[in-house]
This record gives structure tokens, sequence and C-alpha cells, in this order.
């Protein structure tokens, strides 16, 4: 009955702010996974890499976190990068709201064919990804970019002006995953990637290791957004309405 209530509340506001019939579905998080799939991951790796992502969408944590948002539900896009002009769209804007949904979401990602084996460009798939937010048919209460890799740039964009462009354009956090123990590596991805409100890195000791690391990870990630007792309803839909205003100031 609250969620009910709720959504009727969020609806009210964002209608207030449509200028036209297609408005953009609410939701408690915008999530875009950046996947490195350079040179440096082998096939095997790669194997391991999407597995894990599928089984934390899968796993019981990630599907409860999504739950227990205020709107309980989110949109997630997946992007597969490597060298400066290599990023591909592998799976677009999905929301995913019930376990089934998020199941289904973990096979696609399992049985994404590798798209490159390149060079190493975080900077560059940060510019590639965070236009993507704009106009891609969703309104999060944040947005969210989560880039994980196991090498430091050796191509591409600087890492870190992509990384304050894209908060300055309105994404609220960049997140990292590091992987394996190339020296620097997360001191590097600390100082380069992360950045935002509330962001924050993690990492896996190698791909035997990235499942549970990333299941955490898109827990944590998850659970950042306001749990309904913590906002009033009227309190909750102004914030909805002005992170709605914020983005399409920020994206024009």
């Amino acid at each position: 009955m609250l969620k009910k209530l709720m959504m009727t509340v969020v609806s009210v506001f964002f209608l207030g702010f449509s200028s036209n019939s297609s408005m953009a579905v609410p939701v408690d998080l915008e999530l875009q996974l950046l996947i490195d799939v350079s040179g440096s991951v082998d096939a095997g790796e790669y194997t391991l890499q999407m597995n894990g992502y599928r089984d934390a969408f899968q796993s019981a944590a990630v599907q409860s976190a999504v739950a227990s948002g205020a709107l309980g539900t989110i949109a997630v896009q997946l992007i597969q990068w490597s060298g400066a002009t290599q990023q591909a769209i592998s799976l677009g804007w999905t929301q995913l709201t019930t376990a089934a949904e998020m199941n289904a979401f973990g096979n696609a990602i399992a049985g994404t064919a590798r798209a490159f084996g390149g060079s190493t460009a975080p900077g560059s798939a940060i510019n590639f990804g965070a236009p993507l937010f704009a106009n891609n048919g969703f309104e999060g209460t944040r947005l969210v970019i989560d880039v994980s890799g196991d090498g430091i740039q050796n191509d591409g964009a600087n890492t870190s002006n992509a990384r304050d462009a894209a908060l300055a354009s309105g994404i609220d956090a960049i997140n990292g995953l590091t992987i394996g123990n190339v020296a620097g590596l997360q001191a590097w991805y600390q100082a380069n990637v992360v950045g935002g409100t509330n962001a924050f890195h993690l990492h896996a000791t190698g791909f035997s290791t990235f499942a549970a690391a990333i299941q955490n990870k898109l827990e944590r990630e998850i659970r950042r957004v306001p749990e309904p007792g913590t906002l009033g309803l009227l309190g909750f839909g102004l914030v909805l309405a002005g992170v709605m205003a914020r983005r399409r100031k920020q994206f024009a």
C-alpha cells in the first residue's frame, strides 16, 4: 500500500515535468556497467567475468537490494570496452524489477560474445558511456557508472579528465572494481577512476574471486538509494522532481 501511494506521488511530480506523452520511467538507480575486455583478459577470464555478473544479478542479495528500494526497480546498461575507439553496447538500458527479469538479464550477460581484445582505455570508455544516460527512457534518483578492469590506462583519453567531465555532466558517482595484482592498479583506480557522491572501490584478487566481489559491489550500489521511511512521501516526490530538473539542465 505504501509503495503504491508513493508511486502515485512520484507519478504526479513526473507528470508535472513531462512535456510530451512519452514520459521517462522513474527508477531507483540507473547503473551503467563498463566491462574491461582488453587483451590482458584471456578467454577463460572473460568467461569468469561474465559469469560473475550473471551470478550476481541472479543472487538473492542483489535481487533483495533491488526490491528494497523506494521504487523497487532499477535500469542497467552493459558496455564492453578496450582501446581508444573500442566500445560496444552489449545490452541496452533494461529495467529490472522482478527476480525473473534479473535472472534473464544475468543469462543475457553470460551469453554475450566478446567484442574486443586490444589496449586499455578506461577514459575513452567513460567518455563513451556518460552521454548515454541522456534520453534513455529512465529517470533515476541516482546515476552511477561502474568500471571494472585489470589494468592501468595505456591508450585513449585521460581517465581522470573523463571522470571529472562525467561527474560535471550529472553522473552522481563512478565506482571501480579492480581485478588481479598489477602493481599500482588499485591506487591508480582510486586516483583516476573513482569519484562522486559516495563513490567507492573494491578489489578482486583474481577473476576466480570476481563473482563474490561484483555481487558485493552491485548490492552496495543499489542500496545507496534512500529507503521509503527516510523521506516523507511529499519530500520524496520533490527529490525526484529535482533530480529530473537537474538532469534536463545538465544533459541538455
